[in-house]
């Protein structure tokens, strides 16, 4: 009678790749489950909750950076825009912003991401709504271009009431918002040289010939004789020509150059 032959184990190279295959599975789904629990407040900040936390740096006047127990984020204001910090009134813009909130803990309720990745969101100190107060407070406009929300027409009217006041940057008469700062700066200040010519109306046209424009030193806009703010407090540059006020960086005041 022949012997059964006796079972023997599986020790084939089939066998421990079935083996090796279970076992990376399960690693994956650990570590996926460990993301899940560690993963940052912030993981899409369109969806995110409202997070407390802190100040530790102002970029300028409506970017700051926060911490709290996950890494550092980049926050920026949600529907304003300040001026640069290369133009006028961005030291000023930043000093506002640094005043309310450097150091301090914060509420963000972040709304979208823009596309450099910050986290577009409301940032409230004790319940004050910093947006809202940069505009109210003359230290920024609200942003037309991105800001369609209800409110957004009601931080028009801030605007538009630090303005009469001659708040903050509003101690300018003509104050160059930052959408077109930066856009001059990207196509390298040709839009200044169009700036020269003068508005449909009748202002009043500026002697030819050399005349002395009066540079100031805040806005960059440069006035002619017939200007009412040819002697402004800030209007210190003295400069012998359009052209020259031009290659200087200065762009001429609507109502008076041409």
């Amino acid at each position: 009678m022949r012997k059964k032959p006796a079972p023997c184990h599986r020790t084939d190279s089939s066998s421990w790749r079935i083996h090796e295959e279970i076992k990376l599975k399960l690693l994956n789904i650990l570590f996926l489950l460990i993301s899940l629990v560690l993963s940052p407040a912030f993981n899409d900040s369109s969806q995110a909750e409202t997070i407390t936390a802190k100040v530790v740096s102002v970029t300028d006047g409506d970017t700051i950076i926060v911490s709290g127990t996950w890494k550092s984020l980049e926050i920026r204001f949600f529907g304003i825009d300040t001026p640069e910090k290369s133009q006028a009134f961005g030291q000023e813009a930043k000093d506002f912003t640094s005043s309310m909130l450097s150091g301090r803990k914060v509420r963000v309720e972040p709304i979208t991401k823009d596309h450099y990745g910050r986290t577009v969101a409301m940032v409230y100190a004790d319940d004050i709504n910093l947006n809202e107060q940069i505009v109210a407070q003359g230290f920024g406009w609200m942003y037309r271009k991105y800001c369609e929300e209800s409110f957004c027409y009601d931080w028009l009217k801030l605007e538009e009431a630090a303005k009469a006041a001659h708040k903050g940057l509003w101690a300018d008469a003509n104050p160059v918002p930052p959408w077109e700062f930066r856009h001059e700066q990207r196509s390298g200040g040709s839009s200044s040289a169009a700036g020269v010519a003068l508005p449909s109306g009748n202002p009043q046209a500026l002697p030819t010939g050399s005349a002395e424009y009066h540079g100031n030193v805040n806005s960059h806009v440069f006035h002619g004789p017939g200007c009412v703010d040819y002697n402004c407090k800030n209007c210190t540059v003295r400069l012998k020509s359009a052209q020259e006020a031009i290659n200087a960086g200065y762009r001429a005041h609507k109502e008076c150059v041409r």
